[in-house]
């Protein structure tokens, strides 16, 4: 099932979206509460927002020819975020399917181009993203992200864990997934020192969840950090580093404390976080999967592209 994950082969660039929910919020004005993009599948202006929002992607991935990866809105769709916006368990198996069918229909109406277009269930951390906070056990964290997992799986292509804070909660998604039987990414985020915001280095986490899964993810990812935040650990070496298939940097140089306090968004330069990107090739060998992450749009999307394919 993993080796049959077409952006593993090594030889074709797969681009995926930016900032979902700080363009939405900063570009688009909407209120996201709870930072939740998914209730907007329940409406229909919602619905042209999102199709709009990946259209200018899937565009930019035809126009460089390269496969895409389709990302579910669904980072905040689980139990805990999902009640306080007043949706029950039945309501997030919904709207999780809901999500993974209205992906579909988008890959349907891109006509055959750009090729392939894989779909990517999303599935965000419990808690916030950017602490460490009220960690779980590997056992907790597979119960809780369980029913989230399977919902997903009933039409993606893969899962994947964005913005990992901690192993055991990647360790416990990575299992639900293998239960699910559906193929698993695992992102990590990191602090300005290279570190998750539990303190444990980026490559100690990568081998734990290996060791602790049997190597189940298909691979890892980078997110919400920029890449001087984490340039200097790949600099370091090891083995861990061939697992990392994906980068979905911040166009801000700012810590997660100071991007959790802003008022405006800090968009950086496209052009510089492509060359940001770029240089990190020689250290990540592997990396397939291109994207961006809090405050990217389709302009950084293309320069990374451009610049890591030239």
């Amino acid at each position: 099932m993993t080796l049959s994950l077409p952006q593993l082969a090594g030889d074709r660039v797969f681009l995926t979206d930016g900032g979902l929910e700080t363009t939405l919020i900063f570009d688009c004005g909407l209120e996201l509460p709870l930072f939740a993009a998914f209730p907007l599948l329940d409406d229909a202006n919602g619905r042209a927002t999102l199709r709009d929002y990946f259209g200018r992607y899937i565009a930019t991935a035809r126009e460089q020819g390269t496969g895409f990866l389709l990302d579910t809105p669904t980072w905040r769709a689980n139990a805990d975020w999902g009640a306080q916006l007043g949706y029950d368990a039945a309501a997030m198996d919904r709207v999780n399917r809901d999500a993974v069918a209205f992906a579909r229909e988008l890959r349907e109406q891109a006509g055959g181009a750009p090729e392939p277009i894989l779909i990517s269930g999303v599935i965000g951390p419990r808690g916030d993203g950017y602490r460490a906070d009220a960690q779980m056990t590997a056992m907790e964290a597979e119960a809780y992200h369980a029913p989230q997992a399977r919902s997903l799986a009933a039409g993606a292509d893969l899962v994947a864990a964005i913005t990992m804070t901690y192993a055991d909660e990647a360790i416990g998604i990575a299992r639900a997934a293998a239960r699910a039987g559906v193929p698993v990414a695992i992102s990590f985020t990191v602090e300005t020192d290279g570190r998750l915001p539990s303190g444990q280095a980026l490559g100690e986490a990568i081998e734990q969840v290996d060791a602790e899964t049997l190597a189940a993810p298909a691979h890892y990812m980078v997110n919400c950090a920029h890449p001087s935040h984490f340039a200097g650990v790949l600099a370091e070496g090891g083995a861990w580093r061939d697992r990392i298939a994906g980068l979905r940097a911040n166009a801000s140089v700012k810590s997660h404390a100071e991007l959790d306090a802003a008022s405006e968004l800090d968009a950086g330069d496209p052009a510089q976080l492509a060359e940001d990107y770029a240089a990190l090739r020689s250290q990540l060998r592997n990396v397939s999967v291109l994207g961006g992450c809090c405050g990217t749009d389709e302009r950084h999307v293309a320069a990374v592209g451009a610049a890591w394919t030239a």
